[in-house]
Formats: structure tokens, sequence, C-alpha cells
């Protein structure tokens, strides 16, 4: 029997089916506190903007775990060699 092998649309049909709903939302979180860090480093409110730029590296920090460990889940170790 001869082994076919899956199309480059068979591949990113599968790879979307795996993709994390969060991810979307984090990024959108991160936009959202940059956004308004800025604007409020803009009206001269220094500390209010600074922690809302620390609260920005939190959240895409946490959005960028996210993506590692769901790469991670469902493409299983990509430093192990198969």
């Amino acid at each position: 029997m001869v082994a076919v092998e899956p199309s480059l649309e068979d591949i990113l049909e599968e790879k979307k089916r795996v993709r994390n709903p969060l991810v979307p939302v984090g990024a959108l979180m991160t936009a959202g506190v940059l956004t308004a860090g800025l604007i409020s480093f803009r009206q001269g409110n220094s500390h209010l903007g600074q922690k809302l730029m620390r609260a920005r590296v939190v959240v895409q920090g946490a959005t960028v775990a996210l993506m590692v460990g769901t790469a991670y889940y469902y493409g299983g170790n990509p430093w192990k060699s198969s």
C-alpha cells in the first residue's frame, strides 16, 4: 500500500481546530490596557500610567504563556526529536 501524505489544506484545517479562543481575548486586553496607559500619560497622570504599563506587561506575559502552553499541549514537545 502507498501512504498518502496530507495536503497543505488538511494540515491548515487541523490547525484551525486547535486554536485557543483565549489568545485573542488576551491580545485585546493587552491592547486595551496599553491604550488606557498611553491616554493617562498624555493627560499627565503618570502614576496611573505607570501602573497600567505594569499591568500590560502582566497581561502580555499571560497571553504569551497561554500561546506557548497551547502549542505545547496540542503540538507535543518541539525540542524532542522523533
